[in-house]
């Protein structure tokens, strides 16, 4: 397996011959006018134009309502990929994406003949009862024969569903956290995604998984950046766990995928 981190939550994963990208975002820096007079600010661009990535066999969006998860040329560019997973309700809004609903699954073909399934796991994005205000999301399971098993969590806080989806599909080999501390004034700073701390605590429920942070810098309402968790991690004994990957850069996580 290798994963390019191209900034935020968006990242390329190769794993089994295929190319998935997570929560597609590609805009330049901006701001962008939300409702209610409130603003959201992209920082810094893109580590990789889309149009430089090559071949993209699936897209794994978290969900579709917030531009940090999928930004203008992010939506622009769903329509050339064979296949968009994401939650039921992004199926409703944006023509040709595939819903999944918790724990249903997916299966990509792969150029060996075989299958890389995809099963969509529970998220929530910030406390109990968030949903009424930031929507549904979901997190995802990689899986196949002779392939690392990964989780990529979406824009998930909770690390008691991070239990869950750990006691069901683990042991697993690779976890890609969208950590941060993601923050908002409707909920009265509440974390959205994973804290450094629940990073951490979710890092042992996924033992022995490599830890592969994302979704901590590029925007300013994330509130805990890549050098927050490298100290906390190296304070809980996991630094050789973790793996904060260059921008742009191909990165092998596992050997012989």
């Amino acid at each position: 397996m290798k994963i390019t981190h191209i900034g935020g939550p968006t990242a390329l994963i190769s794993l089994g011959g295929l190319n998935l990208l997570t929560d597609p975002a590609f805009d330049e820096p901006q701001d962008y006018e939300l409702p209610g007079g409130r603003v959201m600010t992209k920082l810094t661009g893109p580590a990789v134009p889309a149009a430089e990535l090559g071949t993209i066999d699936a897209v794994l969006l978290s969900h579709d309502q917030h531009k940090d998860n999928l930004d203008d040329a992010g939506r622009a560019l769903l329509p050339s990929i064979p296949a968009v997973l994401s939650t039921p309700g992004a199926a409703t809004r944006i023509p040709g994406v595939h819903g999944l609903a918790n724990w249903e699954s997916y299966d990509l073909q792969r150029p060996d003949g075989g299958v890389l399934t995809v099963t969509g796991v529970p998220a929530l994005h910030g406390p109990e009862g968030a949903e009424a205000v930031t929507g549904v999301v979901t997190g995802f399971v990689l899986s196949g024969e002779g392939l690392p098993t990964v989780y990529v969590s979406g824009d998930n806080a909770s690390v008691d569903l991070v239990k869950q989806i750990a006691d069901r599909f683990g042991p697993f080999d690779v976890a890609v956290l969208f950590a941060g501390g993601a923050r908002t004034t409707l909920l009265d700073g509440a974390p959205l995604t994973l804290t450094t701390e629940a990073a951490v605590e979710a890092a042992h429920l996924l033992d022995p998984a490599v830890i592969v942070p994302v979704h901590t810098e590029g925007w300013a309402h994330f509130s805990e950046g890549p050098d927050t968790v490298i100290a906390a991690f190296a304070a809980a004994g996991l630094s050789e766990r973790l793996r904060v990957v260059d921008h742009g850069v191909a990165t092998a996580l596992t050997d012989g995928v």
